[in-house]
């Protein structure tokens, strides 16, 4: 059954209260941003967040951003500034590289459970760039306190070659799917990446709602491969993922899958 929805918080079906983790690859960040802004709109407070890294100038986004290695007083001052901004984002600090570190899962959890937010949206692995990849063994890094976990992919990498150009880690990629370096990346071979142990959803807590958000609709011309690998995840998964979002970050439309 395919529905569209007008809000990422109706296509997640979040609760009034959620610490939600975003892996994968094909926008990420602007994702968590856009969800946030959203929920900021909708009157709600919001921390954003991240167990690996950002760069400064994307989380320069949030109205408000703490360092806290530079201010150890932050966690008193960060209701304050909840109660005036809405939504902050919190990193460790800005590194030489330009990109904001990120704090460890332990503190993410700590975070949750002591300040008075409604929601915590934290990015928990890196893709380079690319709209398609695999976790390496170190990662994702999702703290404990996750009560949705958000799979994504870019749309465009469907029918694209296996390749390190349209893949990040092709060699878990290939690993996971059964495809050779140079194959086609079909539906069929994608939908494992989601399914797999060692897929995208791997260390998600086993309280946690699992969901498949297909990213960047605006850049394929039909969506018909789209479809068939939305109907792949949700048959393949068995009711492991509760519902696969296809859609548009970017143009703010989408629509949910869900099994009948």
């Amino acid at each position: 059954m395919q529905k569209p929805v007008n809000t990422l918080r109706e296509a997640f079906s979040l609760g009034a209260r959620e610490h939600i983790a975003i892996v994968g690859a094909g926008g990420k960040t602007a994702l968590m941003f856009a969800l946030a802004e959203e929920l900021r709109k909708e009157g709600k407070k919001v921390i954003t967040s991240t167990t690996t890294k950002v760069w400064n100038d994307q989380a320069r986004q949030a109205p408000h951003v703490v360092c806290t290695r530079d201010f150890p007083s932050w966690k008193d001052d960060l209701p304050e500034r909840l109660a005036r901004e809405e939504h902050v984002f919190v990193g460790r600090c800005v590194l030489e590289s330009g990109k904001m570190d990120g704090l460890d899962a332990s503190d993410l959890d700590l975070l949750f459970r002591e300040q008075k937010t409604d929601y915590l949206v934290v990015e928990a692995d890196g893709a380079a760039g690319l709209p398609a990849k695999a976790p390496a063994e170190h990662e994702p890094v999702i703290p404990e306190s996750v009560t949705s976990v958000v799979a994504m992919m870019g749309l465009e990498v469907v029918g694209r070659r296996l390749t390190p150009e349209e893949v990040f880690r092709p060699e878990a990629v290939k690993e996971i799917t059964g495809l050779q370096l140079g194959e086609s990346l079909t539906s069929k071979a994608l939908a494992k990446l989601f399914l797999h142990p060692r897929g995208l959803f791997k260390g998600t807590p086993d309280s946690a709602k699992r969901i498949a958000f297909l990213n960047k609709l605006d850049l394929i011309e039909s969506d018909g491969e789209a479809v068939i690998l939305a109907e792949e995840i949700l048959a393949g998964s068995r009711g492991a993922v509760g519902r696969v979002v296809m859609g548009s970050v970017k143009d703010g439309r989408y629509s949910v899958f869900r099994m009948e």
